[in-house]
């Protein structure tokens, strides 16, 4: 009898190999090879009946379906609620709450009729119980199993019929057809293509969770994110109480958009309102600390900007930047330097977004550059000031998107005064706001040492 043919794969991205290597040559991580035992060749199924080819103009055209999960800021997310028959990666670091935030929308769409399995590989049934009981979940259409078989799992989906079934998490479950452990990517990868041609087939919205590598990324990230519909990633701070909710693929909406929630102790709460909660404990008369304007998605969002800027005797001065584009953040110090004649050579310079949200919109150039300089002089902004604005490599400060709606929210949290590109200046405002366009970044220096200026008088 020959013997078995194995092969080493790559758990990180995949990548087979016959031999073993210390490096995976696909994605370069180190020791991720796995040996595996390859599975006898399967028989040829017969040819199956299919359709023919039809023109795209003779396809009626209709609006997808959705299913609201009964959480404003998880529909949000996802672009009005969820599609039956799409498959939606929910990844994240251990213990952000990810299982929280799935078992929550599943109480809630079973409170609204409609019937929800809830898989769970690595809790027992009466520890998702008890979760379920004290986050409000309780609800008779809600079913659990606990169960890590792969075959098992899909039967009681076909025997259920659900209208979304969540399988926590998709590491924990493997098939019989592969000799692979569960959580290899020939487990994961073959667990999520069978759940996808069922959830296409019964028309169930599947919601896979997926654990987190050490470096940030969901084990087995390429095999997952090619085949399913959505990839939402659910981040936060542990020493904070606030989680953001964003995806970086969706097939059915926006990907854009981002949910706020926070972590209380009967499970997240949607937060309505992200500007306020950013701006809780915002400092006053603070050097380095500016209110930027951002857009995410369709929602408008105030958020703070500190920069620090401190001597330093390192030959090579630090650049630290939490939450922006680094790459743009050195551009940026280039033009304060170059076009404002401030010398940042011989200065440390961090810069973060408090929060721990993520900016990457170029409408933060001029808050950034605005932090700087009052970091770098030693004098505060005053607090009731905002900014957006893109800066150029000339020194020009560009219109951005949107500007209405970056005016509208500074308004309503009570701001009295916004910086703002000059071609932006159309764009009408409230009464009691004033708005001051600026063309070139020198403008924002005699802007910023105006308030000085009219104080020594």
């Amino acid at each position: 009898m020959p013997g078995k043919r194995t092969y080493f794969e790559c758990q990180q991205c995949g990548h087979q190999a016959v031999r073993w290597l210390g490096r995976c040559p696909d994605c370069g991580a180190w020791g991720s090879l796995v040996e595996h035992t390859a599975a006898p060749a399967a028989a040829a199924p017969p040819a199956a009946s299919h359709e023919s080819a039809l023109p795209l103009v003779d396809i009626p055209a209709g609006a997808l379906p959705r299913i609201p999960t009964g959480i404003a800021e998880l529909d949000r997310v996802l672009g009005g609620g969820m599609v039956p028959g799409a498959v939606i990666l929910v990844g994240g670091d251990p213990g952000v709450g990810k299982s929280t935030l799935l078992l929550q929308a599943a109480g809630a769409l079973a409170q609204r009729e409609q019937t929800v399995l809830y898989i769970s590989g690595e809790e027992s049934l009466a520890q998702v119980s008890d979760r379920g009981r004290r986050l409000g979940a309780a609800a008779p259409n809600l079913y659990l199993l606990a169960e890590t078989a792969l075959e098992a799992i899909l039967d009681e989906i076909v025997r259920l019929k659900p209208a979304a079934a969540i399988v926590d998490s998709v590491q924990t479950t493997w098939t019989a057809s592969l000799e692979s452990a569960a959580g290899s990517v020939s487990q994961v990868r073959e667990v999520a293509g069978r759940l996808l041609g069922l959830a296409k087939q019964q028309e169930v919205a599947v919601w896979l969770i997926g654990h987190v590598t050490k470096d940030g990324s969901l084990a087995g990230p390429r095999a997952l994110e090619h085949i399913v519909d959505t990839v939402a990633y659910f981040e936060g701070d542990p020493h904070r109480s606030h989680r953001i909710l964003r995806t970086s693929k969706n097939r059915f909406g926006p990907t854009d958009e981002i949910g706020v929630f926070e972590m209380r102790a009967d499970g997240l709460a949607p937060v309505e309102n992200p500007s306020a909660l950013f701006l809780a404990e915002r400092p006053s008369a603070v050097s380095g600390c500016v209110v930027v304007a951002t857009i995410e998605g369709s929602r408008p969002i105030l958020v703070e900007l500190q920069a620090l800027v401190a001597s330093t005797g390192a030959a090579v001065p630090r650049r630290v930047a939490n939450g922006l584009d680094p790459q743009r953040v050195a551009m940026l110090l280039a033009v304060v330097e170059k076009r404002l004649g401030i010398g940042l050579g011989a200065a440390d310079v961090f810069l973060n977004v408090v929060g721990g949200l993520e900016i990457r919109e170029p409408a933060a150039d001029l808050g950034i550059v605005a932090a700087v300089l009052s970091a770098a002089q030693n004098r505060p902004v005053e607090p009731t000031w905002g900014f957006f604005g893109e800066v150029g490599l000339g020194g020009e400060i560009r219109g951005v998107g949107q500007p209405e709606k970056r005016l509208q929210e500074l308004s309503r949290l009570g701001f009295q005064r916004a910086i703002l590109p000059r071609s932006s200046l159309q764009v009408p405002a409230a009464k009691s706001f004033r708005t001051d366009g600026l063309s070139q970044v020198g403008e924002l220096q005699a802007l910023l040492d105006a308030p000085r200026r009219e104080k020594a008088v």
